[in-house]
Parts: structure tokens; C-alpha cells; sequence
């Protein structure tokens, strides 16, 4: 789980926090305490400031993107849209809300946290325009479909604060045009508005400043840099035997495939599209002589399907789960070992 993953155990060198008791209580009853650059993110935004985080994987990224926030609406309580969060995918997504919920949920905060993606169903798509919730977490293209309404400029009017997730995904592509544009918009409709963004990469964070800072300015934009992560471990799986010149998609490594995950806990295969992710998938069932849990993830696939899929992953009841980019970035499934 994120929030299994994004604390560390309380130090007696860590200082005193600036968080709300509440919070710093909820840590304490789990033997946790934030860590600094968590703590540096929740000074930048109490002193106004726009701020990027580049951390390795794991090392609470998405914490400290809604620390700032968690704080604020426990200290003033607010009706309305208080903080945007834009994910790259919609899994991501939907991960972040779940375990966001959990805090929220034990520490009794009157905070709603919701979706809005195109999987959300109409009805409640209608519902957040008139009746927004304080944290809504959403994608590139949602957002710039939900600032062509008319009323975007009264729900988007007290907007405090816009968390961009995995800025690496988006500052060199269309999609990081189309949401600067987003941005800019969001910034002239709330002029005070702070932006956040976290990062696993990097090798271009004074690129990724100006692209997050208003109007490209990356002095206005605070580099915070978090602690040193888990080393990487890297291995190729070598083919035994003789390699197909064409047509076999990597099918003639599935008996090796299927031996890795019956070693690791979990594994993910991730495929390059959708029609091999199903044919792969179906070969490791051919192999599968110990029956384990294998699931498939990728754009075709219902939502109820998909949403099954996420759900054993973080439950811990799938060995494998075979997918396409639909699940390349960021989700918090903390066993997964290969």
C-alpha cells in the first residue's frame, strides 16, 4: 500500500513536524514519521511557494503531494474544489484515491476524494460540476473537457492547489502541451493557485521547473529532492534454445517467463499491445501446471474487468498480472518483486 511505502519508521533524530496533531498523531499510532523532503513540500506550500519533487520510486512521492492539502483542509475546512490531481492514467488514478481513503477514512475527516476520468459514469460527472468534491483527482484530457463549460470558471474559482503526477510522463510530449494550456487557464481563473509537481526522474529537472512554473519561470518553481532510494536491480532473461526468425512475439519464452513467476511473489509482463498482452496471457494459462493466479490489464478490457485486476494486485491475490503501458507508471503494489 502507498502509505506502507511512503514512511519511514520515527527516528529519534527527526525534529518536530509542523503538522496538524491529528496527523502527526495518526503517524505516531503506526510507529511513522514523514520524512524531509515530505515535510519540505508542506513548507513550500505554507510559504505560497510552487515546488517539484523528485524522488526515487518509494520513496512517498504522492504523500507529499497531498500532505500540503491534508493539512490545510484540517486546519480551515473548506466546502468546494480545494486540490486537483492530475495523473497520466486513469488506474493511477483510481490506485491514488483508494489509498488516499484510507487516512481520511481513519482519521474521520469530513474530506471527499473522487475520480473523473472516462470511465466516470455520467450522472456523477454531473454531480461534481454542481457539487465538486475538495480533492478530485482526474487526467490531462478530463480536464481540459471539464474547462470548455461555461461553469468551469465557478467551480474552478477557489481552486487552492494542482498536484501533477509523474511530471516526467508528461513535460516532453502533446500531452504536457495540453495540460501547460490547462494550467494556464486553471491559473488565470484562480490566480493564487499553487502548483506541485513530483517526479521519478532526474536528469531534467530544471526542464521540468519550467514547465510546471507559471509563464515558464523556473525561479519561481523550488527544487526539492528526496532521500536516496533502493538500488536498481536489473537482469535479462537470456533465451534457451533457438530463437524464431519472425512471427513468435516472444511467445517462445513463455515456459521461461512462466519459471520467474513461479520464484517472485508478484510479477508484472508488460506488453507493447494490447493483442499480444492477450496472447501472452494465454500462453502462461497453457503452462500454468500449478494453476496460480495470473490476470490480463489493458484499454479494451471493461471497466469492471480492469478494476478486478487492480484490486487482486493490491489485495495480493494475483502471482502475475500480464498488461500494456495501461499500467506502467506509478502504482503502489508494494509485493511485486519482478
Amino acid at each position: 500500500m502507498l502509505l506502507q511505502t511512503e514512511v519511514k519508521a520515527i527516528d529519534s533524530t527527526v525534529s518536530a513536524n509542523p503538522l496538524p496533531p491529528i496527523l502527526t498523531d495518526w503517524f505516531a499510532a503506526r510507529g511513522w514519521a514523514p520524512r524531509r523532503h515530505q515535510l519540505d513540500m508542506l513548507a513550500a506550500a505554507r510559504g505560497g511557494r510552487h515546488a517539484l519533487l523528485v524522488a526515487a520510486t518509494g520513496a512517498g512521492k504522492t504523500l507529499a503531494g497531498f500532505l500540503p492539502t491534508l493539512s490545510e483542509l484540517i486546519e480551515t475546512p473548506a466546502d468546494g474544489l480545494h486540490t486537483l490531481y492530475i495523473s497520466p492514467l486513469k488506474a493511477l488514478a483510481v490506485d491514488v484515491q483508494r489509498n488516499l481513503l484510507t487516512p481520511i477514512e481513519e482519521m474521520g475527516l469530513p474530506i471527499r476524494v473522487e475520480t473523473r476520468t472516462g470511465d466516470t459514469p455520467h450522472d456523477r460527472k454531473l454531480r461534481q460540476r454542481a457539487r465538486p468534491p475538495q480533492i478530485l483527482l482526474t487526467t490531462p484530457e478530463s480536464l481540459s473537457l471539464l474547462l470548455s463549460y461555461e461553469d468551469s470558471f465557478t467551480m474552478f474559482a477557489g481552486l487552492r492547489t494542482v498536484v501533477v503526477d509523474e511530471v516526467h510522463a508528461f513535460a516532453t510530449g502533446k500531452r504536457g502541451d495540453l495540460l501547460a494550456l490547462a494550467l494556464a487557464r486553471l491559473q488565470r481563473i484562480a490566480p493564487g493557485l499553487r502548483r506541485g509537481g513530483v517526479s521519478a526522474t532526474e536528469g531534467h529537472s530544471h526542464g521540468y521547473r519550467a514547465w510546471l512554473g507559471p509563464d515558464g519561470g523556473i525561479d519561481t518553481v523550488e527544487l526539492v529532492t528526496g532521500e536516496k532510494g533502493a538500488d536498481p536491480d536489473v537482469a535479462i532473461l537470456l533465451p534457451e534454445g533457438r530463437v524464431p526468425w519472425s512471427g513468435h512475439s516472444g511467445v517462445y519464452a513463455i515456459p521461461q517467463v512462466m519459471a520467474e513467476i513461479e520464484t517472485h511473489q508478484t510479477t508484472i509482463i508488460f506488453c507493447n499491445t494490447r493483442g499480444l498482452a492477450e496472447l501472452v496471457f494465454q500462453n502462461l494459462w497453457k503452462v500454468n501446471e500449478l494453476k496460480l493466479p495470473i490476470g490480463v490489464h489493458h484499454g479494451s478490457l471493461s471497466l469492471e474487468a480492469r478494476r478486478r485486476a487492480e484490486q487482486a494486485m493490491a489485495d495480493g491475490r494475483l502471482r502475475a498480472l500480464v498488461a500494456t503501458s495501461s499500467l506502467d507508471l506509478g502504482l503502489d503494489w508494494g509485493d511485486v518483486d519482478c
